[in-house]
This record gives C-alpha cells, structure tokens and sequence, in this order.
C-alpha cells in the first residue's frame, strides 16, 4: 500500500512539474519575442550572440541570473557610470551604487529613463523585473528594501553592466 502511494505522489509531482516548467518556457519565449518589437535597438538572437559572451547572452537575452558574489563590480567603488553590456546606455552612477551585501551590485536609484520594468513570475514567487530602455536587455530585479531616499534595491547582474570610470 505505501509503494502504491509513493508512487502516487511521485507521479503526481512529475506531472505538476511537468506542467510549471513549460508554462514558464512559454511565457518565457513570449516576453523575449514580443519586447524585442518594443526596444530602439533590435537584433536577432544570433547578432547577439556574436556580440556578447555566453554568459551576458544567457543573462541578457535569456533572463538568466548570475552566480552572488561572482561579479568584481559587486564591490567597486570608484566613481564612474555603469553601462548596459548589451547597448552601452547609460543605467546607473557610482552615487547610487551601496552595499547591499547580496553579492549583486545594487543601486538606490537607475539614470531617468534608463531602464524599463516588468513582472516576472518564475520560481513561485512575483517580483519586478529590470530592462535596459534601450535593446530590452535583463539587468536583473528591483525591490522595496533598499536605502533612502528611494528605498529602493536595484539588484543588478554584473555581467549586465560595464563601468566606465569617472
């Protein structure tokens, strides 16, 4: 009887996973179809790929997420402008940058119209999504908790940003 509901529920799981996973392939492949429409700089997804390492590609075009901790411009400093790696457009200064000891760089506050958001609702859970105004490009997320005067935390994919310094 207990082999018989063991495998009950490990079919049933199957089936559920199964079912989130390619509901969020599509929705996935719908939001990079349809913002690439949207965005001042198009390009197909193979002059992406001749433009960007794998890494930015899967996290720029795919909406991927950097490992924490892995990105040297986590803890930097110097004064400066962080651009998007897709594009080069202007999305942060070095006097909104803060320590948010997440192991992403985290900005207070973006440039004026710099970046674009959206919801995602992947992992089980809603947060709000970052683009670059510009080529649509993932940057990363934003949320509520981060210091004043914005109280926000714009957490940011290194492999998104290139800095420029000062």
């Amino acid at each position: 009887m207990m082999k018989r509901r063991q495998l009950f529920l490990e079919a049933g799981a199957v089936v559920l996973g199964t079912v989130w996973l390619s509901d969020y392939l599509v929705r996935r492949t719908e939001i990079m179809t349809t913002s690439n429409k949207t965005f001042e700089i198009n390009k197909t997804e193979e002059e992406w790929r001749s433009i960007l390492t794998p890494e930015q590609f899967r996290v720029l075009r795919k909406h991927g997420t950097e490992r924490a901790g892995t990105s040297s411009l986590d803890k930097n400093y110097e004064d400066g402008t962080y651009l998007c790696t897709g594009c080069n457009q202007p999305l942060f200064t070095s006097e909104t940058k803060f320590n948010s000891g997440t192991g992403w760089p985290s900005f207070f506050q973006p440039i004026d119209g710099a970046i674009e958001t959206s919801v995602d609702k992947s992992l089980f859970m809603t947060r709000v999504e970052v683009h670059c105004s510009r080529c649509g490009g993932h940057l990363g997320h934003v949320f509520g908790d981060g210091p004043a005067p914005t109280g926000q935390r714009y957490c940011i994919n290194g492999v998104s940003l290139q800095f420029v310094p000062a």
